[in-house]
């Protein structure tokens, strides 16, 4: 209950990213693998930036 208005901090926020571009990766590598690996890149990049933070 405390938690309701807490923020939500940098690595969660590219975390929710990262989840939601490896979603999209996963639907899309089976009509459209171009798109796919250009979601996965993305996905990685963002994964760094996560790592960067820890």
């Amino acid at each position: 209950m405390f938690g309701l208005f807490k923020k939500k901090s940098e690595k969660d926020k590219l975390y929710e990213q990262y989840q939601k571009l490896t979603k999209e990766a996963h639907s899309l590598s089976s009509t459209n693998r171009k798109l796919s690996d250009q979601k996965v890149f993305e996905a990685e990049e963002l994964m760094k930036k996560i790592e960067k933070l820890k």
